[in-house]
């Protein structure tokens, strides 16, 4: 009986996250809905490689939030515009998801505030900066506006299995 030996890997690259962490659930009572979107300047190595991510079949963050999601719209090839340059970051797939930053103001003064976070064991990221949604709009089989919510920009760095 031959074995299968799973393929290691490894990702790296920067992540924003915007959600609204009260909608419409909490993500670890499942029964969620989700949609995969893809570079489509990946070659077709690269999106062979990504759809298995996306798909959760190679662990990873992707196998513990694909177990969440019982139904995955996807993985769609859109073109991805990022601009992480200045100190908002903002991104754009296709027409199905955009996402724009904004600093997290006191609400007294108005003035900006500039958190961190740190998380040595965090899954998303290890170590970012806090924002908040300026805009956050996704429409690819799944459709809400969260703008005006959570946000946070960093790096990831992801291995598997």
């Amino acid at each position: 009986m031959a074995v299968a030996i799973a393929t290691k890997w490894t990702i790296k690259g920067r992540v924003l996250i915007a959600c609204n962490c009260d909608w419409p659930g909490a993500i670890h009572e499942g029964n969620g809905i989700g949609t995969a979107l893809v570079d489509d300047r990946a070659d077709a190595k690269q999106r062979e490689a990504l759809v298995t991510l996306v798909e959760g079949s190679a662990g990873g963050p992707w196998g513990i939030f694909r177990k969440t999601v019982t139904t995955l719209h996807g993985p769609t090839f859109v073109r991805y515009e990022a601009n992480f340059s200045g100190e908002l970051p903002e991104f754009k797939a296709g027409d199905a998801v955009e996402c724009k930053t904004t600093f997290i103001r006191n609400p007294v003064t108005s003035a900006t505030s500039h958190p961190r976070i740190v998380l040595p064991e965090g899954l998303i990221l290890k170590d970012g900066a806090l924002l908040a949604s300026k805009r956050f709009v996704v429409r690819d089989g799944v459709k809400y506006d969260h703008s005006g919510q959570y946000a946070a920009f960093g790096f990831f760095y992801y291995t598997g299995p």
